[in-house]
């Protein structure tokens, strides 16, 4: 490699640590000898260096926005078995991951028995979200209500429910799983009444909405909650088996075919 090539290198990695772009600067050697070599064109080594800062960049935005989500774990559309869920309709889950119904502030709930997908499928939109810029906010009911009572006995509660009417998405998981309080319930239909036409929530539950007035304690109450997030709602059910007993179900059948191999080995033992 000539003095001047040495040189012009090693000016654009000052530049690039200079603009502050480290993901261009760690992937600025690899496009370099692509480039060299004429395995891509200038126009394409440039479209990488610029790549890799994106995906940095677009990295770092999502561990951030992971940590304050609080996000229990990563689930991905991607990683959606539709063939095991037949009764979802994949066009529109896959119309919701495009984000519309955030711009226009509508929910989603998501109704169905247990472990048939629907933590999975709204914590994928929650991760979209993030991916996009977007804030988001993670917690189960009784989590919520929980926080809720909490800042209300410390004089803080209607600083609390700023804070959680504010980020774009509030994912509201396992409504139906413990019973609440009807002071609890009180307390969650004021954050719903707040962040009502003013940002989106999506929510999970095992139970249907005419079973909603005995989880919250006070049917009057349910029925002002639901009206809300109805409102500009989407609804998805979920009629199907469960992916964790369908993984129990595999592991047995696994266990057995390994005893059936064994059975002759330690005939011939004998």
């Amino acid at each position: 490699m000539s003095a001047s090539a040495d040189g012009r290198r090693d000016r654009l990695r000052a530049m690039l640590a200079d603009l502050k772009m480290p993901g261009a600067l760690e992937a600025v050697d690899g496009v370099l000898a692509q480039l060299d070599s004429g395995a891509v064109t200038a126009g394409e080594a440039l479209e990488r260096l610029l790549g890799a800062q994106i995906t940095l960049r677009n990295n770092r935005r999502l561990e951030t926005a992971m940590r304050a989500s609080r996000l229990p774990a990563v689930k991905t559309l991607k990683e959606f078995d539709f063939a095991f869920q037949p009764s979802i309709k994949r066009e529109q889950i896959e119309s919701l991951h495009e984000l519309g119904f955030l711009a226009r502030k509508e929910n989603v709930v998501l109704l169905g028995p247990p472990g048939v997908g629907k933590t999975h499928l709204a914590i994928s939109l929650a991760l979209a979200a993030a991916e996009s810029g977007r804030r988001v906010y993670y917690g189960t009911l009784a989590s919520l209500v929980e926080s809720l009572e909490q800042a209300r006995a410390a004089g803080q509660l209607a600083r609390r429910l700023r804070v959680l009417t504010h980020p774009a998405l509030l994912l509201v998981d396992e409504i139906g799983y413990l019973p609440v309080s009807r002071d609890g319930a009180v307390l969650f239909f004021q954050l719903i009444n707040a962040r009502h036409e003013q940002a989106s929530t999506v929510l999970t539950s095992n139970k249907g909405f005419e079973e909603w007035g005995a989880v919250l304690g006070d049917e009057v109450m349910a029925a002002a909650l639901i009206d809300r997030l109805l409102h500009h709602c989407h609804i998805v059910n979920i009629r199907g088996n469960s992916y964790r007993m369908r993984a129990h179900q595999d592991l047995w059948r696994s266990m057995q075919r390994a005893d059936g191999d064994a059975s002759p080995a330690l005939g011939r033992g004998t």
